[in-house]
C-alpha cells in the first residue's frame, strides 16, 4: 500500500492533490489558480525566512539551524518557480513554432 507523500513545502501541496485524483480545494481549480497559489506560497516562504533572519540578527531566541532551513526552503521554492516558468515558456515557444 502506498500512501500519499506528505510535503513540508507548501508550494508542492497543490500538485499532490491533483496527482492523487482529488480536487485541490473542494472545487475545480484552474491551472492559473494553482500557479497563483504556488507563487503566493513561495512569497510567504520568502517572507518567513526574512523574518527569521531579522529575528536572529536582533538576538531573539532563534536557532541558527532554523534560520538556515527556512532560507534554504525559500530558495528551493523560488528555484522551483523559475523552472516552472522556464518550462511554460519553452512549451509556449514550441506551440508558437508549430505549423
Amino acid at each position: 500500500m502506498s500512501s500519499p507523500i506528505q510535503s513540508n513545502y507548501p508550494i508542492l501541496r497543490p500538485f499532490e492533490s491533483v496527482e492523487h485524483g482529488g480536487p485541490v480545494r473542494g472545487g475545480s481549480s484552474s491551472f492559473a489558480d494553482l500557479l497563483k497559489r504556488a507563487i503566493n506560497d513561495a512569497s510567504d516562504l520568502q517572507d518567513d525566512a526574512q523574518e527569521m533572519i531579522e529575528s536572529f540578527l536582533r538576538g531573539d531566541p532563534v536557532d541558527l539551524h532554523q534560520v538556515m532551513a527556512a532560507s534554504e526552503e525559500a530558495g528551493i521554492s523560488l528555484k522551483l518557480l523559475v523552472e516552472i516558468r522556464n518550462k511554460l515558456t519553452e512549451a509556449y515557444r514550441s506551440l508558437a513554432n508549430m505549423q
